[in-house]
């Protein structure tokens, strides 16, 4: 899903968060100033990437940063880089990210060191590629009263404590009832988040082009219960049932928030916009970052 209809926004002033463990990042970051700086381009730090580069320039708050950017830049993993995901769609500044790997795996942060200066030509020339990727809106009710609210890039789960037995959930899409779902737990996972935990459970690869949301039962008690792949046009609705006191459900949004659920409780799922703008590696196709991280056709 590129986004070809409106122009880019010029960058004029450049946002950088970087991991809160990333020392080895110091010195890459004080060159990426200059390199930004030399070209014009103002560049804000949140408190921690500006400790890590010992600017004397105030910081910003990473919930500030956004309305303040033309683009944000993450180095470290997909963790840092869906923190400040949830930010930019929190903030509605449709800010584009771009994140460079240093972590393990790194399905959106994609772009190597050796791709860093180049992609960042690319962008201040307006010729980046650029992903719209689907978001979520996941909202937890408990009767009239909203309990959470949160913009979700990867997925929304629903499982049970560790001192839980199985656990369920009904669950419905739009209007209709789907099923009853004995597992672990339920997993709703964007096409981006198609390649995160989904893909751990079993679920399936959706192409991030593609309007739909991914449903993966977690460790489900009968093998009946396979994922199922449903348009995005749809509200996802998962409602728990939690008979005993001790009985513990958790929804989870993006591994970065959580909420305790009661019996009751109503986990809503629907398509948020505006989508996330991601920067792309200009070198290689959706595929061949597969087939690098999966490992595919070696032996």
């Amino acid at each position: 899903m590129v986004n070809h209809d409106s122009p880019p926004r010029p960058v004029r002033t450049v946002g950088l968060v970087a991991r809160s463990d990333l020392q080895a990042a110091a010195g890459l970051l004080g060159d990426a100033v200059t390199w930004l700086e030399q070209r014009g381009v103002s560049v804000l730090c949140d408190e921690v990437t500006s400790a890590l580069t010992h600017r004397t320039q105030p910081p910003v708050a990473k919930d500030q940063l956004p309305h303040h950017v033309d683009l944000v830049i993450v180095l470290g993993g997909d963790g840092t880089l869906l923190s400040m995901a949830d930010r930019i769609a929190t903030s509605g500044a449709d800010v584009p990210i771009m994140g460079v790997n240093f972590g393990s795996l790194g399905f959106l942060t994609e772009i190597t060191l050796q791709e860093l200066y180049p992609t960042l030509e690319l962008v201040l020339a307006g010729r980046a590629r650029v992903d719209a990727r689907l978001m979520m809106r996941a909202r937890v009710t408990r009767g009239d009263e909203v309990r959470a609210d949160h913009l979700v890039l990867n997925d929304v789960v629903v499982n049970r404590g560790a001192s839980s037995p199985i656990i369920d959930l009904s669950v419905s899409v739009g209007s209709k009832f789907v099923t009853h779902v004995r597992a672990d737990g339920l997993l709703i996972a964007s096409p981006t988040g198609s390649t995160a935990y989904n893909l751990a459970c079993g679920g399936p690869i959706v192409h991030p082009a593609v309007d739909a949301f991914v449903l993966t039962p977690i460790a489900p008690h009968t093998l009946t219960n396979r994922p199922v792949v449903i348009p995005a046009t749809d509200e996802v609705r998962v409602q728990p049932a939690i008979e005993l006191p001790g009985d513990e459900v958790v929804a989870s949004f993006d591994g970065q928030h959580g909420l305790q659920l009661a019996d009751g409780d109503v986990v809503s799922v629907v398509a948020a916009t505006p989508p996330l703008r991601l920067v792309r590696s200009s070198t290689r196709t959706y595929f061949e970052v597969l087939r690098q991280k999966l490992k595919w056709g070696e032996r």
